[in-house]
């Protein structure tokens, strides 16, 4: 099998060789092909895989390419997660929010929106390729904001580009592992759209795990995202919440500490990555090992107390490379595997329209992805979901109909954005300071 990963320059691909090589994997990619437009970022990661190959014995043949036409040609799989922009477009997205005094997050809020703008049409470029030269890959797409990028793409590719995230699927097994259970033997509700989520149940036969979890101090003490949004409002709730919820339940507080801190969340990246990027020295594996934990350990930091630490068991959780493995291993060889997965809504929240994208379980093998039944949804789970969904819609829309008043809509929209004359200067600077964006929305 070929699978070619779109972005190959970035970061974070040789975690992907990793898992595609690793002992226990659950599928075999025969051949690797990294796509990237920077030449000096694909030489780095294609250097870190070539001292990660020569310690496995299940490495594929790797090769790199600036042409998109090879990188597709005869994929089996295509792998996604490029940005638009580099850290440079992520510093000015969260920038320009907090410089109006509004969230600046790479996903959440205005952030997320500013950068589905300047990413949606290389995108739909991609999905097109994607459709004249591999029709019958499937795409997996972890590009940013992963909701909207994987919406619009279905618009190309239908049922064959699913959205995947490791924060849900993360969630669930540490929820799991908290009831003192194993995945094998739950069932699970999670209900969400990207970045905005809940785990409403958990049970194992007549076992209603998540009771026994929100009863136990010590139980939710071992689940982050109990953690970050503190355990009564959990309660509260009677529900686990994805963790970008930290930012809609606590906006004034997550503001604050990201203005108030030396860098933003894209400046700290960006000092750590470029001098990787420009000096990966006679060791590039060792020196990008020590790059990358200190970026995991750094996720989110926002959240945390100035003396609070984030805890290994959280850094190490598998990640999105697990959550692509799992699912190219699924489609693949026919045995089925339970995932959290960004898919058409259909039916599923019948308050949302049919072709919205929603995070839901899902079972997947070789006859394709076929989410669950789930609960309906109702209350202001149900509200915050639309709200926010009606802003992705729109900035779609507006990347599509290249109108500016629909990106202000989308933006004014936003339950992050408190105000409709903040969501016009939010559109008015973000098209100054992205050409992209400008020329998008002339």
């Amino acid at each position: 099998m070929k699978l070619a990963i779109i972005g190959g320059g970035g970061f974070r691909v040789p975690q992907v060789f990793e898992a595609i090589a690793a002992d226990d994997a659950p599928a075999r990619i025969d051949e690797l092909c990294l796509y990237d437009l920077s030449e000096s970022r694909l030489a780095t990661v294609h250097a870190i895989i070539r001292q990660l190959a020569a310690t496995t014995r299940y490495a594929p043949d790797v090769t790199v390419t600036t042409d998109l036409v090879e990188a597709l040609q005869g994929a089996d799989f295509v792998f996604s997660a490029v940005r638009i922009g580099g850290t440079h477009g992520r510093i000015v997205d969260e920038r320009t929010a907090l410089d109006l005094g509004v969230l600046g997050q790479e996903t959440v809020g205005p952030g997320g929106l500013a950068f589905a703008l300047r990413t949606l049409p290389f995108m739909t470029h991609l999905a097109k390729a994607i459709r004249n030269i591999a029709p019958e890959a499937w795409v997996i797409n972890f590009t940013n904001p992963a909701g909207i990028v994987t919406e619009s793409m279905r618009a190309e590719l239908g049922d064959r580009v699913v959205g995947i995230c490791d924060t849900p699927i993360g969630l669930m097994r540490r929820a799991v592992a908290a009831a003192g259970a194993t995945t094998a033997d739950v069932r699970f509700d999670y209900v969400g759209i990207n970045h905005l989520g809940w785990l409403r149940a958990v049970t194992a036969g007549s076992d209603d795990l998540l009771a026994r979890l929100l009863a136990s101090d010590d139980a939710l003490g071992e689940i982050e995202e109990a953690r970050l949004l503190g355990f009564d409002w959990v309660r509260a709730q009677g529900a686990l919440p994805n963790e970008y919820l930290y930012y809609y339940a606590y906006t004034r507080e997550a503001t604050e500490r990201i203005r108030s801190a030396p860098l933003t969340r894209g400046e700290f990246l960006d000092r750590q990555q470029a001098p990787f990027f420009a000096a990966p020295g006679d060791d590039p594996l060792a020196t990008w090992m020590r790059t990358r934990r200190d970026r995991e350990a750094s996720y989110m930091s926002e959240s945390r107390r100035d003396d609070e630490s984030r805890r290994a068991a959280d850094v190490d959780d598998g990640g999105y490379q697990r959550v692509a493995l799992d699912l190219m291993a699924a489609l693949s060889t026919g045995r089925a595997a339970t995932m959290i997965l960004n898919v058409r809504n259909g039916e599923l929240v019948p308050q949302l329209p049919d072709d919205a994208v929603v995070e839901v379980g899902c079972t997947v093998d070789g006859d394709g992805i076929r989410p669950w039944p789930i609960a309906p949804v109702a209350g202001e789970m149900l509200g915050l979901m639309a709200q926010v969904k009606a802003a992705e819609q729109l900035i779609i829309e507006a990347t599509r109909e290249r109108s500016r008043e629909l990106a202000w809509r989308a933006f004014a929209a936003h339950p992050l954005v408190d105000s409709v004359a903040v969501a016009r200067l939010l559109v008015d600077r973000y098209r100054e300071r992205f050409e992209t964006i400008s020329k998008l929305l002339d």
